[in-house]
């Protein structure tokens, strides 16, 4: 019983020790930036759909400029493109939480919400589809188009 008493007591210290060091409470707004761009970087080190979702975001802004829409429509561009790499940077939240929680084992309810959050970045990337079918691609298609017929 004693054993079990402080092997109790020191799962509680180490737990209170791992909290003080769980979270950064940034003391300026330059640090809560800096804490939140390590994220980002994170996300682009290590998530492969991450690294895909910034080159096409990216040539879609080239494609913007080149193809010189107007300001409402980049808007809309950045806007789309904010969103998908947003949602993708919850979904990797998401399922660093599910995977400290439920460690190396198997559960129906781990994998409900990965999957779901893993839905909500496809549905946004679909979407994006959307937007680039609709901004980028008539300007880039027509010119072409036209002078076949």
């Amino acid at each position: 019983m004693q054993q079990t008493m402080t092997a109790c007591v020191e799962k509680v210290a180490k737990t209170a020790l791992r909290r003080q060091h769980s979270h950064r409470i940034a003391s300026s707004l330059l640090k809560s930036f800096r804490y939140a761009w390590s994220g980002v970087v994170y996300a682009f080190q290590t998530q492969r759909n991450f690294r895909i979702h910034t080159a096409v975001g990216l040539s879609a802004i080239a494609l913007s400029g080149l193809l010189k829409l107007p300001p409402v429509e980049v808007a809309v561009i950045f806007l789309t493109i904010a969103v998908v790499m947003g949602l993708e940077l919850l979904n990797t939240a998401l399922e660093a939480v599910v995977d400290l929680t439920v460690g190396k084992e198997y559960h129906d309810l781990a994998r409900i919400a990965k999957d779901c959050a893993a839905g909500a970045v496809l549905l946004s990337a679909i979407a994006a589809v959307g937007v680039a079918m609709t901004l980028i691609v008539p300007p880039l298609v027509y010119p072409i188009v036209g002078t076949l017929l």
